[in-house]
């Protein structure tokens, strides 16, 4: 199975900086334990570039800081029926993995881990609160990325939002 861990945000705003930490935590978690098959990204946002990058994969599981109403974080689908939409970031995984698809005739299964995040300020770090969830996340997502057909086998097993 070829995976790829794509985290987005930006670290200069503070909680936003989320899914680039995940990632590089998780990059060197993996090269320790010399996992084959997966691979990271890192980049302040998605982009139509992107669609080509997931093509390949057979998961992809983006990470992103979230302002939703969560309690740490949550995982979700990403099933390719979104738009492009100007936000703070500006093309969304469903986007992008609509692109691949209509694209490359490709549709990994994707997934979205949101991790709450509080503080968007232009400063560099997370708040305590976020780290606290980025340390909640990291062990979950590290169990997905050790043995990913039972952990993804069925949705009483995702903790969804």
């Amino acid at each position: 199975m070829q995976i790829l861990v794509y985290g987005y945000g930006n670290p200069g705003r503070q909680d936003d900086g989320l899914g680039v930490a995940l990632v590089e935590k998780l990059e060197s978690w993996a090269a320790e334990r010399q996992l084959t098959g997966i691979s990271f990204e890192n980049n302040y946002q998605l982009n139509i570039e992107d669609a080509e990058a997931i093509s390949d994969k057979d998961l992809v599981i983006f990470v992103d800081a979230s302002r939703e109403d969560i309690d740490d974080f949550c995982l979700t689908e990403v099933d390719g029926s979104g738009k492009l939409s100007f936000t703070t970031h500006a093309a969304s995984p469903d986007y992008i993995v609509k692109l691949c698809r209509e694209l490359f005739d490709s549709q990994p299964r994707a997934l979205l881990l949101h991790i709450k995040g509080y503080e968007w300020d232009l400063k560099e770090g997370l708040t305590e609160p976020a780290r606290d969830n980025l340390e909640k996340a990291e062990p979950y997502l590290q169990n997905i990325l050790e043995d990913p057909q039972p952990a993804l086998a069925s949705q009483e097993r995702l903790k969804t939002c």
